[in-house]
């Protein structure tokens, strides 16, 4: 039996009632708890996105400093002692964003159950003091030019515990509102989640201007005629992080339902489910970097994501305490709901999109449009050369996740009023056209000696692809409290999330990949043909007359 109010056994943090479907009570006391809960886990949300996802921009931070004078970030140790090639070296960085992804992703499978076992406010406290770690490693290892690229790799691996937090957050929020404004709810958390993406983007190209963290930060990198102290991309979260991970500890909610015990016990609890994760998240990311000889690029690729999703679930299915197993085991219903599986395709396709171009935009722009690849005449360059009227990438970068970031609540609030089921439709169908234009113009810039001339309508292009990333991440996400009971729809909104999550892994590996092989228009296309059959699923079994599950 729960305790009463006010009862010493009941925890401050620990709500006694919660009945938010009760239209008295949701005016009177729900309301006010519930946008408290939202508004500080917004913020948190979103510095866990910055820094997962600032090994992007690092990554380009370091190319450019590395093209400007060879003998920074040469990590020949990654290539024998042998100096690396143009497109080599871009490959090789890619696996900065490619490894937070993978990790990122993978976290999120613990996460999509944590709620119920360690609470909200306890999950999300922990997340934001553990992302302390990576900003303020990665800070002081960009110091210096001499660090080996496997402690980056290993910082990229610190820096997933901020994607994972997504899991957790949305399955945490969704006990907070009524059905019928889960959709608002869930875009803005999402949605201004999200735009911690387009906010590091746009912060990050000026803090590493000047050295605004004295002795701390370091020496600047002399980058041509500029200063850059490529280390404060880390150390600018310090400070940001501290603070919200105190708002966290002291203004959110556990549930009542959620029998989590003490802080310490909830503590404990999560450390452990964030090991496992990182049980299957290390073994990917082994996977990723181990040479596996002629085996093909694109099959390794997919089958490192199905490895780390296996060895995480069995992990955490017979290594975690028998208490906290059952409750594991309840939720674990999720996987024999065909439901779940038709789902997480959907939303892959939109978050993702969203997650995987957000992770590799930063430096396809450089790498497409700042390198001339033929000569005036045709014919190929053997190594590309850098493109002296290349565009300046930094004012243009962060437009297209804040695009799709802010549009998601238009998408959640379209689907309140539309359906789920048809806005995800229609929104399909743009994506689709979106991403072959912008394919077709990367390609005309990979075969011009003025690839500058097709950036624009590029930009234009996937501009608009990002918007329908963030209305369909609303759409989609706005169908799964209608299509799940509500105990089910907090680890479906999990799990969803965390499969999708892949998109910030494949994406980049995918852009490298073809980069690398000279067809990043290749890429694009593919993703298309996946929009396509997400087209049909839907239709299928959501937006046409007679679907099984009207949405």
């Amino acid at each position: 039996m729960k305790p009463e109010a006010g009862s010493e056994r009941t925890p401050r943090h620990v709500l006694p009632h919660w009945d938010v479907e009760d239209e008295s009570f949701w005016k009177n006391t729900g309301r006010k708890i519930a946008n408290r809960n939202l508004w500080v886990s917004i913020p948190n949300l979103l510095c866990g996105f910055s820094v997962w996802l600032y090994w992007g921009m690092v990554a380009k931070f370091i190319q450019r400093a590395h093209f400007a004078d060879t003998n920074l970030f040469a990590f020949t140790e990654w290539n024998d002692g042998v100096p690396m090639g143009g497109d080599d070296y871009r490959a090789l960085l890619f696996r900065l964003p490619a490894v937070a992804g993978l990790v990122g992703a993978t976290l999120r499978i613990p996460n999509s159950f944590m709620i119920a076992i360690c609470g909200g406010r306890n999950v999300k406290f922990m997340t934001t003091l553990l992302l302390l770690l990576p900003a303020l490693g990665a800070g002081i290892a960009l110091r210096s030019p001499d660090t080996p690229f496997l402690t980056l790799i290993l910082l990229a691996c610190l820096s997933g515990v901020g994607g994972g937090a997504f899991a957790s957050s949305m399955s945490n929020i969704s006990f907070f509102f009524p059905k019928r404004m889960q959709g608002l709810a869930l875009g803005l958390n999402a949605g201004l989640g999200n735009a911690g993406v387009s906010v590091m983007q746009f912060l990050l190209p000026w803090i590493i201007t000047f050295g605004a963290f004295g002795t701390l930060g370091g020496e600047p990198y002399q980058v041509g005629d500029t200063e850059l102290w490529i280390q404060n991309a880390g150390l600018v979260w310090v400070p940001i992080l501290a603070v919200f991970g105190v708002l966290a500890f002291l203004l959110m909610n556990n549930m009542p339902q959620h029998d989590c015990g003490s802080t310490s016990a909830s503590v404990g609890r999560y450390l452990w489910l964030t090991t496992l994760g990182f049980v299957g998240a290390g073994t990917g990311v082994w996977l990723l970097l181990t040479p596996w000889g002629g085996f093909p690029p694109l099959l390794k690729t997919f089958l490192i994501l199905v490895i780390a999703v296996v060895v995480t679930l069995q992990a955490m299915k017979r290594l975690t305490p028998k208490e906290t197993r059952a409750s594991l085991d309840s939720q674990f219903a999720i996987f024999r709901n065909k439901h779940n599986w038709v789902m997480t395709w959907l939303y892959t396709m939109t978050f993702g999109s969203f997650i995987g171009y957000a992770n590799a935009f930063p430096k396809l722009i450089d790498d497409v449009f700042g390198v001339i690849r033929v000569a005036p005449d045709g014919s190929p360059l053997a190594e590309g050369l850098l493109n002296p009227n290349a565009p300046v990438s930094s004012r243009y970068i962060w437009i297209g996740a804040g695009v799709g970031a802010l549009i998601r609540p238009l998408g959640g609030w379209l689907s309140d009023k539309l359906g789920g089921a048809r806005v995800t439709q229609w929104d399909t169908v743009v994506m689709i056209g979106a991403t072959i234009g912008a394919g077709w113009f990367v390609a005309q810039a990979s075969q011009s000696p003025n690839p500058e001339q097709f950036f624009m309508p590029f930009l234009l292009l996937f501009i608009l692809l990002f918007a329908t990333t963030g209305i369909g991440n609303g759409s989609t996400f706005r169908m799964i409290p209608m299509i799940f009971e509500k105990e089910q729809a907090g680890p479906v909104l999990g799990w969803t999330s965390a499969i999708a999550a892949y998109g910030a892994y494949l994406i980049p590996n995918l852009f490298a990949a073809q980069i690398k092989a000279g067809t990043p228009e290749y890429a694009l296309y593919g993703f298309a043909g996946y929009y396509a059959s997400c087209l049909v699923v839907n239709w299928w079994f959501y937006a046409r007359k007679n679907a099984e599950i009207p949405c």
